[in-house]
């Protein structure tokens, strides 16, 4: 597993170019219980001062007897999947482009739950300055992009934009990405450090508080309403544990449901209450913020659709082959019981 480890964080984060031997730790999934024992415990990374919905799934008692081992925080959810995929953690998410992408690299694991999504509350905006001359994507030839994390649902839409602005692939080459951590993100742009800021969440409603800034471009204006990231487990994980994996799925889809139709006021103050009580030293501040987990279908489950739009255009950038992922590989909601 060590040789996995050593998988430089740029080689994996141009789109998950796992290597074999990445691949092939991802059959051995540590967390999972031999026998007809199933672990209750399921390892997972959160992310600072978010509450992610195993997380409020958790708090509501949707989970049960299923506890969750927080070992830690991320900006990135290709990093995410691939510590999920190596057994690191028994489940992560990520955007669904990253998701095909490990699939194409015969990872063996399933997305399970759709988790984040855009909606017209909940959505990633392109910010520049109020005084920024940028208004097109042609001015953001030779500029800096600021973003969590590279290959991932941040610079896909960045490449979606910038293509329907009739940009070639040679002058989309000299657009620079950045991987700026979320929390600093906005005071980069404030310095001038950025050109353009990448904002999402209770993130963006703060710094469109502060004002001084507007939006260039949002992934909701570019594709609608979408689901856009989901859960994954490993194929073993899966097997092994299965009554696990269906309380742990089922719960995150009632949490989803509890989000949508509980009184955003509620929502709020549950959210600021689970971090306060973790003790991870975290600003609640920001949660006021919060609108929407932006996830498209009901309880989370997946159609299909919100993936195969990432292997078309992965296809057609020549990231993986025409063929080379099958949709029905991809998925499946077998785990996922909530309202049913």
């Amino acid at each position: 597993m060590a040789a996995s480890t050593a998988t430089t964080r740029r080689q994996f984060l141009t789109l998950l170019g796992l290597s074999t031997v990445v691949v092939s730790c991802g059959t051995a999934a540590s967390g999972a219980a031999s026998g007809k024992g199933q672990t209750r415990t399921l390892r997972y990374q959160g992310w600072a001062g978010q509450v992610t919905l195993p997380e409020l799934a958790e708090n509501l008692g949707y989970l049960e007897d299923v506890k969750l081992e927080w070992v830690g925080n991320t900006i990135s959810g290709p990093q995410d999947i691939q510590s999920a995929a190596t057994g690191q953690i028994d489940f992560g998410g990520a955007f669904n482009g990253a998701v095909v992408k490990l699939a194409a690299n015969k990872a063996p694991v399933k997305a399970v739950i759709s988790y984040y999504g855009s909606d017209k509350h909940a959505y990633s905006g392109y910010y520049v300055l109020k005084d920024s001359p940028i208004r097109s994507a042609r001015d953001l030839i030779g500029k800096k992009v600021g973003m969590n994390t590279l290959g991932a649902h941040a610079e896909a839409m960045l490449d979606i934009y910038l293509e329907r602005g009739g940009l070639s692939r040679a002058d989309i080459s000299k657009v620079e990405p950045l991987v700026v951590p979320p929390v600093n993100t906005e005071q980069s742009l404030r310095q001038k450090q950025i050109d353009v800021a990448v904002l999402g969440g209770v993130l963006r409603d703060k710094a469109l508080a502060t004002g001084g800034i507007r939006p260039l471009f949002t992934d909701f204006e570019l594709l609608g309403a979408f689901s856009a990231g989901t859960y994954v487990m490993t194929d073993r994980f899966l097997q092994q544990n299965p009554d696990t994996a269906r309380t742990f799925v089922t719960a995150v889809g009632k949490a989803i449901e509890w989000a949508r139709s509980t009184p955003r006021e509620e929502v709020i103050a549950r959210m600021t209450d689970i971090v306060n009580k973790r003790g991870r030293n975290e600003d609640t501040a920001p949660l006021k913020y919060w609108r929407s987990y932006g996830v498209a279908e009901t309880a989370g489950r997946i159609t299909g659709k919100e993936l195969q739009l990432w292997i078309d255009w992965l296809s057609e950038r020549g990231d993986i082959d025409k063929g080379q992922v099958e949709l029905s590989d991809l998925y499946t909601n077998e785990f996922n019981t909530a309202g049913s």
